[in-house]
């Protein structure tokens, strides 16, 4: 089957095209003329099937070179096609001429109504089960600029492929007087017109997906949820983890202690080090006091306040239409619009964007996106250390540092969708019209997101607390900075002190910038050490949900990718720094 794309000019099918194809196409003059189509695949019930974007036509009477091209390519499209004949749904009577000529030559098609959302705002009731029954054959909305009715579309063309086509499309021959009269009776019972005046968030519809306006409503609107996720996130831990830690769970956890001597093997694998006699929840590594302390007190609020703001943002409608705006962004580099939610997500906390990732349909977008994720996605707790930290000597050197980030985003994304094998899968998505979620469903789904990130992460987190207690415990911390030391000194130009910085960045990294404060490093140390900070490698909990997504095989060939680009930055940071 091939599918053929045909309308007059500017009624959106190029737009319809990509949500179709996706990113991969191919541009080409028509043999003999210099007017250009395009052409690309969509899968349709897992089926490869080409679709072709018809230069733009009025009529299957040509006027022009491009109009001839147009009739050209559907007569030597052979038997088995459907066009999809795209119309300007608030300019019906012009479109159906074209219409009713496709289907006087019995040729099997579907009638998108498109620019639908323009129909509401302007008062033009168009009535599609009339519609189709008028013209026979099936009739779909759609917003091109959204992909509303896209996902609906992809459906209608299998259910129709399975149809006889000797079935559809049996309509006689009109003169050109006699269609336009029958063009006028269509109108007549399918459409009514009416004047209304556009709902508020019927124009919040608008401005969320228009290309330049929908990208700063977009900056408005993650920065308003990040400064609730902040309030939340923060509330909980000040006034309900951290009390319950330090004034129920660590006398238990001392008494442990007590209990085991104070030190050794079994005590420091269970409690973790003793720091001033007492536990420190960050710092003493043991499985039952950092082991449970991350995870539950530092990560669980965030990851609770994060799963919030999502849900909401879902069931309002808006995430679907972020989606669409950035899909042309996220196609260059290898991913779609769908996945800005784990890229969201990470900005909060890497565990959460890790687990989302699970959006995504192939394992070549799961290996780009969490990659992409652990260099270059510092989470809130590490950003707001180093705004703190590098802030104080001037807010160039931020923009230094969060470009570097921004950088290597992009480019690493670029690189590896052109590295890698294998497509960018289009998006389809239905947008829905924005309304005020459900309390129950909103509750229901942030419950059963909070289960399974306890089920998923907590285990992980604990296996990798043990480890890394084993490899303090064993003194194979002390030998990897003596290993590591001589690319900081040479290399990058920073002090043998920062490893310890590094080490603790594995547990927690917005603690390991904290950890750069006393020891007195100039601007430039400071900037490459934090810069280094954000794209070595991710905190344990992270890490260990990364493993599980991606398997040790990736996991390792991300880690290399972490670790290479680690070293790069930092050394070119140190040999360029003319600040």
């Amino acid at each position: 089957m091939k599918i053929l794309l045909m309308g007059n000019p500017n009624v959106g099918k190029s737009v319809i095209f990509s949500r179709l194809t996706g990113a991969k196409v191919i541009s080409s003059n028509y043999p003999g003329t210099t007017v250009s189509f395009t052409s690309g695949y969509a899968y349709l019930d897992g089926k490869r099937t080409e679709v072709i974007d018809v230069p733009g036509t009025y009529t299957l009477d040509p006027t022009c070179r491009a109009e001839e091209v147009a009739v050209q390519m559907l007569e030597e499209s052979g038997s088995d096609i459907i066009v999809i004949n795209v119309v300007d749904a608030t300019n019906l009577e012009r479109n159906l001429n074209l219409t009713l000529q496709l289907l006087e030559r019995k040729i099997p098609i579907i009638v998108l109504l498109n620019m639908w959302d323009e129909t509401r705002h302007k008062g033009i009731d168009i009535d599609v089960k009339k519609l189709e029954e008028l013209l026979g054959v099936p009739v779909v909305p759609t917003v091109a600029v959204s992909g509303e009715g896209i996902t609906d579309l992809a459906s209608r063309i299998s259910e129709y492929y399975e149809l006889s086509f000797a079935k559809t499309g049996n309509m006689e021959t009109h003169s050109t007087e006699d269609r336009w009269g029958h063009i006028g009776t269509i109108v007549a019972q399918a459409q009514k017109i009416t004047h209304r005046h556009h709902t508020l968030l019927e124009r919040l519809e608008e401005i969320s997906i228009r290309p330049i306006i929908g990208l700063f409503f977009a900056a408005a609107v993650m920065w308003l949820a990040f400064r609730i996720i902040r309030l939340i996130g923060e509330g909980m831990i000040d006034y309900v983890f951290d009390p319950l830690f330090s004034r129920l769970y660590a006398p238990l956890i001392m008494r442990l202690s007590a209990s085991l001597g104070g030190s050794g093997f079994v005590h420091d694998i269970l409690v973790g080090k003793l720091i001033d006699g007492e536990i420190d929840f960050t710092q003493s590594f043991g499985l039952l006091s950092t082991g449970f302390y991350v995870p539950l007190a530092m990560v669980l609020p965030y990851v609770l306040a994060f799963y919030f703001i999502l849900g909401f943002m879902e069931d309002f409608g808006y995430l679907p239409r972020l989606a669409i705006l950035l899909d042309n962004i996220m196609h260059k580099i290898g991913l779609h619009g769908q996945a800005i939610v784990p890229t969201i997500l990470g900005l909060g906390c890497t565990v959460p964007g890790a687990l989302s990732s699970r959006i995504l349909e192939t394992k070549r977008e799961k290996f780009i996106l969490l990659t992409l994720l652990a260099i270059a996605v510092p989470c809130t707790a590490q950003s707001a250390m180093i705004v703190a930290l590098v802030g104080r000597r001037g807010g160039g050197y931020l923009l230094i540092i969060y470009g570097i980030l921004v950088a290597l985003w992009m480019g690493m994304g670029i690189i590896l969708n052109r590295a890698l094998k294998g497509e960018s899968p289009e998006l389809l998505l239905e947008i829905p019209s924005y309304r005020l979620p459900s309390i129950s469903a909103l509750a229901k789904k942030l419950w059963m997101r909070l289960a399974s990130f306890l089920k998923d992460a907590i285990p992980f987190m604990l296996l990798g607390v043990i480890l890394m207690n084993i490899f303090f415990t064993t003194g194979l911390v002390d030998l990897a900075a003596r290993i590591v030391s001589p690319v900081l000194t040479r290399m990058m130009g920073l002090p043998k002190t920062v490893v310890v910085a590094l080490m603790m960045g594995f547990i927690r990294k917005d603690v390991a910038v904290g950890m750069l404060a006393p020891l007195e490093l100039t601007t430039k140390q400071l900037v490459t050490a934090s810069t280094v900070l954000a794209i070595y490698f991710p905190c344990i909990a992270a890490f260990v949900v990364l493993l599980k997504e991606l398997g040790i095989k990736d996991m390792a060939k991300s880690a290399g990718i972490m670790l290479s680009l680690a070293i790069i930055v930092g050394s070119l940071i140190n040999l360029f720094w003319r600040v």
